[in-house]
């Protein structure tokens, strides 16, 4: 029998920075994972790994089409995939190295094996070997995540037919590639693999891309993608998919209905999505309530059991790793008897193509929706002086303002960057700044952040470099 404050079930995003921030604040803590390495989904065969294959895969493009642009000439470029297949698994592998010193430092006990809770104070580990512990615990947090989501009637076999793990890992470029979903997962793999010569197809059962973002950058996205050759298929229902000889078939027909039609690839990507991982964490037993859907019901991250939370992909919200890296530092405080406080108005959405595409807060289509009376601001990067010397000009800065209290609510972006630029719109939006408040602070010059400062002038009328 162990004795512990706290006992985390899952070593991901949420679960490792919830083990740091209770470490750190004295309480004797245990985390639990099974995969065998820390870092969960995102670390292993999600976030990182994917912007390991973005970066190469676009350095390999800009080598065959654009240095010589710049004065800069490459002869004999060619693609080395079981190179760049084993970067990225050694950026993946010292994070998680990396991690697992993090438990180290923050005198965390990190445990290898598969958590149940036995009841409100007690969680069953069972390890890779099959033996089996008990950990007696005053608190527990579940920080489980989450897998792909199912195609219903598609059978996954990570060799045709694939989900996001079996698109890192590929052993070779497959000459046509059909992506299920224009999600934000979809749309970056089908880039990867589109820069490395695959002829790319993206179907997606809604008449538009990435459905959550902010319509009018949604609509630019696509157009620019588009441009760089991928293809898209919207508005339709895939109806079926099925191995045939060395590809695959995908049966689709009008999501509004109408024929039948069948497209041909070497290799499928299910991305519709992700579902809660709560399975077999005994959840029913000890009272623990969740929706339909799996997702686990909270209040400020406590479940339905007053000594059990739960947060990160598990429990509704985005099914973002920086969103369940905040929830984990902020429980960790609650339990802790501290402050804890997260701001879900504040969360930063990236897809990670080229250009990159950001934003948080409040789009137009929703201000609208609930009737706000608002203000835009927009400045497009082809005014921006630093993206005219880069060559990089496709995209816009866009702010939104509450006409009533004269806040940034909303900043939609789309450029080369913007990942990175979004974060001074987190910070302006967290002290409640105006957007005169962004217009009137001096940015250096010339930078692509320019962008944003031109961007907040036009809300109230005096954009000066376009």
């Amino acid at each position: 029998m162990s004795a512990y404050d706290l006992v985390i079930i899952g070593g991901g995003p949420g679960g490792y920075n919830c083990a740091i921030r209770a470490g750190q604040l004295g309480l004797k803590t245990a985390i639990v994972e099974k995969r065998g390495l820390l870092g969960g989904a995102c670390l292993n065969v999600g976030c990182i790994p994917s912007k390991a294959l973005l970066h190469a895969s676009e350095c390999y493009e800009a080598a065959r089409t654009s240095f010589a642009k710049m004065g800069v000439k490459v002869q004999g470029v060619s693609l080395d995939l079981p190179q760049m297949l084993k970067q990225k698994d050694e950026a993946v592998d010292g994070l998680t190295k990396g991690v697992e010193f993090l438990m180290k430092k923050n005198k965390v006990d990190y445990i290898k094996g598969t958590g149940r809770i036995l009841s409100a104070d007690a969680v069953e580990i069972t390890a890779p070997d099959g033996g089996k512990r008990t950990a007696q615990t005053k608190s527990i947090v579940i920080a489980t995540g989450s897998a792909p989501a199912d195609l219903p009637g598609v059978v996954v076999d990570e060799e045709r037919i694939l989900s996001s793990t079996g698109a890192l890992s590929l052993s070779k470029v497959p000459k046509k590639f059909i992506v299920i979903g224009a999600g934000y997962i979809g749309l970056e793999l089908g880039s990867v693999w589109r820069r490395l010569g695959a002829e790319v197809t993206v179907v997606e059962y809604l008449d538009r891309i990435t459905p959550t973002m902010d319509g009018e950058t949604a609509k630019l996205f696509q157009r620019i993608l588009t441009k760089q050759g991928i293809k898209f298929e919207l508005g339709q229902k895939v109806v079926g998919v099925e191995r045939a000889g060395d590809g695959v078939t995908v049966a689709i027909e009008p999501a509004a209905g109408g024929a039948r039609r069948v497209i041909e690839a070497e290799m499928v990507l299910v991305a519709i999505g992700r579902k809660p991982f709560t399975a077999g964490l005994g959840l029913e037993a000890v009272g623990v309530r969740f929706d339909q859907r799996g997702f686990i019901e909270t209040d400020r991250f406590k479940t339905s059991v007053p000594s059990i939370y739960a947060i990160g992909d598990c429990t509704h919200g985005p099914m973002l790793a920086h969103k369940a890296e905040e929830e984990g530092a902020v429980v960790a405080q609650l339990i802790a008897g501290l402050w804890g406080h997260m701001n879900y108005d504040i969360i930063p959405g990236v897809v990670y193509t080229n250009p990159e595409v950001a934003g948080v807060g409040k789009t137009e289509e929703e201000l609208k929706a609930a009737g706000v009376p608002y203000k835009v601001g927009k400045f497009p990067f082809m005014a921006n002086s630093r993206a005219r010397t880069n060559h990089e000009t496709e995209g816009f800065v866009k702010i939104l303002e509450d006409s009533n209290t004269r806040r940034v609510v909303g900043a939609h972006m789309i450029g080369v960057g913007v990942g990175e630029m979004i974060g001074e719109i987190c910070v302006a939006m967290e002290f409640g700044a105006s957007a005169e408040d962004i217009a009137r602070t001096c940015h250096a010059h010339p930078t692509m952040t320019e962008a944003i400062r031109e961007a907040a002038k036009g809300v109230d009328g005096w954009t000066m470099q376009a």
